[in-house]
């Protein structure tokens, strides 16, 4: 177990003293039972499953919650990511920020594209007795297309919501989520799109009320959030192919930043993205295929994927990633099909 760093100071947590000193959220057995049933009837039906997280997380400063710390994310990659999922035929349980963009509401959004924009009284009435409401006809086409795939994802119950707020309820939230899709060997995938804070307040540490104002200048040490993908990959769900972000504003550190992560926590891919070119550009970085028993684990490949937003403005570069995402997640699969066709032999 963990000590603590400092005698006065911030302590180390690893996962296992994380869960054993802070506390559940309240919704958590609630989640489980649904995420449990969601999971056995995808298992029953023999479809992939994809976990996708996203948007930030808080980080409460007292235990009665007025100020708080907050990760820059509006879940723009991960709810769109979650319709391409859709559509590539997977089943996702979609693990966002509680008010971030969701799949399909997202077209609409209330600062972006305001639901109420595209709506009208109808025009054969007077419009001071209107009672029925029409769609722009500027509007008709998208709107059909997103409700039909909506409507449609709905009667085959392939997308299961949950939200967090806090870094500990995402903590709680992953970790039991993992658990349960454990059970569907390699048929899981998980999408770790989620800007998740680095530290965090413990309970502990916290103040029962807001925090005054009047005593001058704030000083609060913080403790490092537990590397969450080293159990994920080695207790949690040990057949699950694991994707993981790393965001980063100079891009010289994006491959090297990448490549110790997958030395660390030994999941499938790091997806990496420089902060002001993560609309059109990302790197996909991944061990390479050991090619004889002496091949070193630190032998990364990188491939770079581009889309030309001026060709093409309404392109989504998620829809890209999410295709190569399917096929390498199906190479996955088939390679334990042909590992224990070889070991049987």
């Amino acid at each position: 177990m963990a000590t603590s760093s400092q005698s006065e100071g911030g302590a180390t947590f690893s996962a296992e003293r994380y869960f054993a000193t802070q506390p559940p959220p309240a919704s958590l057995e609630h989640d489980v039972a649904r995420v449990k049933e969601f999971v056995q009837r995808q298992l029953k039906e023999g479809r992939k499953v994809v976990l996708v997280t996203s948007g930030g997380t808080t980080v409460p400063l007292e235990l009665n919650v007025v100020r708080f710390l907050d990760n820059f994310s509006a879940g723009t990659r991960g709810s769109t990511s979650a319709e391409y999922f859709l559509k590539a035929g997977y089943a996702v349980i979609f693990m966002h920020r509680q008010f971030s963009l969701q799949p399909f509401s997202r077209h609409y959004s209330h600062s972006t594209h305001p639901f109420l924009d595209f709506l009208d009284f109808d025009p054969s009435e007077d419009p001071s007795e209107a009672s029925h409401i029409v769609v722009r006809p500027s509007e008709r086409t998208q709107l059909v297309e997103v409700l039909t795939t909506y409507k449609a994802v709905q009667r085959a119950g392939t997308l299961l919501t949950l939200t967090f707020v806090t870094v500990n309820d995402y903590l709680w939230l992953l970790r039991a989520v993992s658990q349960e899709m454990s059970l569907l060997g390699r048929s899981c995938l998980y999408y770790l799109a989620a800007a998740v804070s680095d530290f965090f307040l413990p309970r502990q540490k916290m103040s029962e009320h807001k925090i005054q104002s009047g005593k001058g200048s704030l000083h609060i040490e913080m403790d490092q959030v537990p590397k969450i993908l080293k159990p994920l990959v080695q207790e949690w769900t040990r057949e699950g192919y694991i994707v993981s972000f790393k965001l980063e504003t100079d891009p010289d550190l994006l491959i090297p930043k990448a490549r110790q992560a997958l030395a660390r926590y030994g999941h499938q891919v790091v997806i990496g993205n420089d902060l002001h070119r993560r609309k059109f550009e990302v790197v996909f970085v991944s061990p390479k295929p050991k090619v004889s028993a002496g091949a070193s684990a630190e032998d990364y490949e990188e491939s770079w994927l581009r889309i030309d937003l001026a060709q093409n403005p309404q392109k989504e570069i998620e829809e890209d990633i999410v295709a190569e995402l399917v096929k390498r997640h199906q190479q996955w699969i088939e390679a334990a099909g042909t590992q224990s066709a070889l070991t049987a032999r």
